[in-house]
């Protein structure tokens, strides 16, 4: 008689990422960009949230590339640090060599984070970056502003995801 495996053991989620372990996994969408100083454009993206287990901090990571010919575009990566208080801390390293740190809050009940910079570091120009990201409808919907040292806080991104 063949021997039964052990169960596989059930991976812990740290208590202050449990109110957004909705967002672990891999989603894949669609965004569009806009800004005063630029054409509009579209792109397909895939989001990565993974968590390591009993830490308090989601490893976040994001790809992007032409709608049109699959060619890459922008990626980043970096870390959220959600709090049992409701409050987060995000940095994240974008492929241009600009790095945000960014604190906000978020919602469980409502499904949503926002974030805004404490400080964009190794940008010439930009001065301020907000995200917000949602759940709507089961999809995971975001929103994110910037500022430069010409334009006030304006929309820059939006897209909407789906987990796979």
């Amino acid at each position: 008689m063949a021997a039964i495996p052990p169960p596989t053991p059930q991976v812990a989620v740290h208590p202050a990422v449990q109110p957004l372990s909705y967002l672990l996994g891999t989603w894949r969408g669609k965004g569009e960009g806009s800004f005063p100083t630029i054409s509009p454009f579209k792109y397909s993206e895939e989001l990565q949230f993974s968590h390591s287990p009993n830490k308090a901090v989601i490893a976040y990571s994001s790809k992007t590339w032409k709608l049109s010919s699959g060619e890459p575009m922008h990626s980043e990566s970096g870390y959220w640090r959600p709090k049992l208080d409701g409050t987060i801390e995000a940095v994240i390293a974008q492929s241009t060599g600009l790095v945000e740190v960014q604190k906000g809050e978020y919602d469980a009940e409502q499904r949503r984070v926002k974030l805004k910079s404490a400080l964009v570091g190794n940008a010439s120009k930009v001065k301020e970056i907000t995200r917000v990201f949602e759940m709507v409808n089961g999809e995971l919907a975001y929103a994110v502003e910037m500022a430069t040292d010409l334009t006030s806080l304006q929309p820059h991104l939006k897209g909407t995801l789906k987990k796979i």
